[in-house]
């Protein structure tokens, strides 16, 4: 399937066969691509265009390509369609996890209304089980179809058991072992099965070593563990071991872009999740709050100007470096906070104390500090500033960088004490304090300075 790119010339040849009725066409062009690229298309056409492309499609088809939509714009579309379609046409043809994803979306009437058209009870069992757990949860990330047999069974008893098991899943990554009560006791290796005689039971051959996880954990651990120990899949427990679902890897995949995206969002300053293709209102409200606190943040570094205008009026040199401070103390704490964001996402600080961490931090700054303010010192010597213009750039330099290093550092650890995200620590909000802290010390060092050797 070759790659597919999206052009407006595309776009408009597909409204006129829609004008047109020209269903043999639209099969054609729409048979050559896949669900994601189908999704795409449905982004730039009417709520009309989309229900009659996606009548043309077959049930399968459809199901994926409503999976692949962006949230709102599946939203749109499922509240123009009746329950019963979009039980009968996209719930019945979706493993569970993504049918409570598209569920999700809908009000809780709407949800019994849809259910009700379910033919299959255990069917709409599972769902209703799954959606009881949070979205943020490995609950909320499982698909309950999977492939488990009995420890006490043979082998062929486990084949037979496995056919009809297989039936509802499309990737089959392990064969579960559980006990009679259903706890998870391990995985059984395909290779051993073929490998065995009939009549060997499941409990001599299984592996019992298997990583699982609580329902209750969260989807970011889930994430960094599939990470860690490279799983494709991920069986999920109740509270005393039972086996209830799996997470596959591309369920994840989609977490961790999320999580990513909100990340960079929080960090460039955007409080709310938005696309291109949202309103003008919806990127206002996302970005004006973060402006406001740096418009505040900036009142706050004038004020601290101006309580040494008389020093910047004797010594007007001392102005030509204002920027440059400014600019250190945001660039160092930017770096030391992501570092630390980052360190926290990942989970990779466990094992260090707060006081280790800060202990490396300051080691780190005070390495950077070091030799920064030795540069700009030899660079005002070499350029023939004045002696005491020269110590205060350098010092401040030396402060700045102390400082903002630190600060970086510990006001990650300190909002995620407080179950904060720590992504909020970067971008606007560390750039705007150490901007002003930086500009405080390093007004106050030239007043300090150019009092004892002018």
């Amino acid at each position: 399937m070759a790659n597919f790119e999206l052009t407006r010339e595309y776009i408009e040849n597909l409204r006129l066969l829609i004008e047109q009725k020209d269903e043999e066409t639209l099969l054609q062009l729409l048979g050559e691509l896949h669900p994601a690229d189908i999704a795409e298309i449905y982004e730039e056409l009417s709520i009309e265009e989309a229900k009659y492309l996606y009548f043309l499609l077959d049930d399968d088809t459809a199901a994926d390509v409503l999976i692949e939509l962006e949230e709102e714009d599946r939203l749109r579309f499922l509240k123009a369609l009746p329950s019963e379609v979009i039980a009968r046409r996209f719930i019945d043809k979706m493993d569970s996890d993504d049918a409570v994803d598209v569920l999700s979306e809908l009000d809780e009437e709407r949800q019994k209304e849809v259910l009700s058209f379910l033919n299959d009870i255990s069917v709409a069992g599972d769902i209703v089980d799954l959606l009881h757990y949070k979205e943020n949860s490995a609950g909320g990330l499982m698909a309950k179809e999977l492939i488990k047999v009995k420890e006490s069974w043979s082998i062929i008893t486990c084949l037979r058991s496995m056919r009809r098991q297989a039936e509802e899943v499309d990737e089959v990554y392990f064969v579960y072992v559980v006990d009679n009560d259903g706890i998870l006791k391990g995985t059984l290796s395909l290779k051993k099965m073929l490998l065995s005689a009939t009549d060997t039971i499941v409990k001599d051959i299984y592996n019992p070593d298997v990583i699982s996880v609580n329902a209750d954990v969260t989807s970011e651990e889930v994430s960094n563990i599939m990470n860690k120990y490279d799983l494709v899949v991920l069986p999920v427990t109740d509270s005393i071991g039972r086996l209830v679902g799996r997470i596959t890897i591309d369920d994840v995949v989609d977490v961790m872009r999320e999580e990513a995206e909100k990340d960079y969002q929080l960090a460039s300053g955007i409080t709310h999740d938005v696309e291109v293709s949202d309103s003008v209102f919806r990127h206002t409200k996302a970005r004006i709050p973060w402006l406001m606190i740096g418009l505040v943040g900036g009142l706050f570094g004038s004020r601290v100007i101006s309580v040494f205008e008389g020093n910047i009026d004797d010594n007007p040199q001392v102005a030509f470096f204002m920027p440059l401070i400014a600019a250190m103390g945001g660039n160092v704490g930017i770096q030391s906070s992501a570092i630390m964001v980052q360190s926290l996402a990942s989970g990779s600080l466990g094992i260090e104390s707060n006081l280790k961490k800060l202990l490396k931090e300051l080691s780190v700054a005070l390495l950077n500090a070091t030799a920064l303010a030795l540069l700009v010192f030899a660079y005002n010597m070499a350029i023939g500033s004045v002696f005491a213009l020269t110590l205060t750039v350098a010092s401040a330099m030396f402060s700045v960088v102390m400082f903002a290093s630190l600060f970086g550092t510990f006001l990650p650890l300190f909002l995620h004490k407080l179950k904060i995200d720590p992504a909020m620590a970067t971008g606007p909000f560390i750039t705007t304090l150490n901007d002003i802290s930086g500009m405080f010390v390093y007004l106050l060092l030239a007043a300090y300075f150019f009092g004892v050797f002018v």
